[in-house]
């Protein structure tokens, strides 16, 4: 009886601190759930939005990841003077101000909305990773297989169902509208960790990176990859279409090649964790990329549906990338550094990509030249990977 009695007050601070894991864990799906379906949604509704000028429609395309690594390079101020978890909430209330002033009206309200929501995304993108970090140190990467999963069924949900809810209630307003009640539930759970300064709560560590070869591999890593993903999300479809496919069927071929990649975002992180270099992963990863890409110059209808379904997989580069934020640093406060540097540069690398691959398509008539580049980008890939993959760590606190 005595023994019983004396084990209680041991696991009274077991149970609550597992019921706030858990409450974390719920807050960071829900925050990663809102990481893309703000674009995809917009992307779905975009050609029937009446008003908009080709350039502006052009300009909106662009924006995302323009906003990503603008917004995204003031992460790492924002963290150190606010602290991880704070600086999430004010991502979540840019992100629901700029959903609700994107369909107040006007077009220059839908970019104005559309450039705040966006830099609410930027910051949640960079911050994400270190509260992770910070919140899980054990199981970084299942965590992070599961915000990166959320993140792209989010994303594939949104760009399914938002023209069906405009249909529905006879207003693209309310079709985009929608998407700032998502973000403002994870607003509101995400409010009891407000209290939470995060990282810098001994003191507020800087970590310089910028002379950090294996910081430069894991931006490039992500650069390439990121350039990848918006290569797929634009052109596709349209790869598909040139190829004899009708609309809808290239449409479900890239809905196909973003939804098998989610149980491999899941996966690919703890693979990544168990690996005593990621090198080999990445390269895997990109070269089933690359055998896709291939398949599409070489037989695109023969083999259709398995390039796209390759594609799709070999993107869980992205989920690796996130990783790397975190087991290549020691501290929260390096994560954060290391994520704020590769997303601030590799999304300004990646903005690039689709008009390049767009411009050669134009001036080519064909789609051989571009992925011929891709090819040559995977294997840049792979390099800049084993570099990235090396069993280093990076990013102790500097004085100052």
């Amino acid at each position: 009886m005595n023994s019983r009695l004396q084990s209680r007050p041991e696991s009274e601070p077991s149970d609550t601190a597992v019921r706030s894991t858990a409450w974390l864990l719920i807050a960071v799906l829900l925050v990663a759930a809102n990481l893309r379906g703000g674009i995809t949604s917009l992307g779905a509704l975009l050609d029937g939005l009446d008003g908009l000028s080709a350039g502006t429609r052009a300009f909106l395309t662009s924006l995302p990841v323009l906003c990503f690594a603008v917004v995204g390079a003031t992460g790492m101020t924002l963290a150190r003077r606010l602290g991880v978890h704070r600086g999430i909430g004010v991502a979540l209330g840019l992100l629901v101000a700029g959903l609700l002033v994107r369909v107040m009206g006007d077009p220059w309200l839908l970019l104005v909305g559309t450039f705040v929501g966006c830099g609410g995304i930027a910051l949640a993108n960079v911050l994400l990773p270190a509260v992770v970090k910070e919140g899980f140190p054990d199981r970084v990467g299942t965590v992070t297989g599961a915000y990166s999963a959320v993140m792209s069924l989010g994303s594939a949900i949104a760009a399914g169902v938002t023209v069906p809810i405009a249909h529905a209630a006879g207003s693209w307003r309310i079709g985009l509208g929608v998407w700032a009640l998502l973000a403002l539930l994870a607003l509101l759970v995400w409010v009891p960790h407000l209290r939470d300064h995060g990282y810098h709560r001994g003191g507020r560590p800087r970590v310089s990176l910028w002379r950090e070869p294996v910081a430069w591999a894991v931006t490039l890593v992500f650069g390439t990859q990121s350039l990848f993903a918006y290569v797929v999300m634009s052109w596709l479809p349209s790869m598909y279409a040139d190829a004899g496919f009708d609309h809808a069927t290239a449409g479900l071929l890239l809905a196909v090649s973003i939804l098998v990649g989610v149980p491999v975002f899941f996966l690919a992180p703890s693979f990544a964790i168990r690996a005593s270099s990621q090198g080999h992963l990445v390269a895997v990863l990109t070269a089933l990329l690359a055998i896709g890409f291939a398949g599409l110059w070489l037989a695109p209808v023969m083999g259709a549906w398995l390039w796209a379904v390759l594609i799709g997989v070999g993107c869980a580069v992205f989920p690796v990338a996130l990783t790397l934020f975190s087991i290549r640093t020691a501290t929260t406060a390096g994560t954060a550094a290391l994520s704020s540097m590769a997303q601030s540069i590799g999304y300004l690398l990646a903005a690039g990509g689709p008009f390049v691959v767009g411009l050669l398509r134009e001036s080519t008539g064909s789609w051989s030249l571009p992925i011929v580049l891709l090819l040559g980008l995977a294997v840049v890939q792979v390099c800049a990977g084993y570099v990235a993959g090396r069993p280093v760590v990076i990013g102790n606190p500097a004085e100052g």
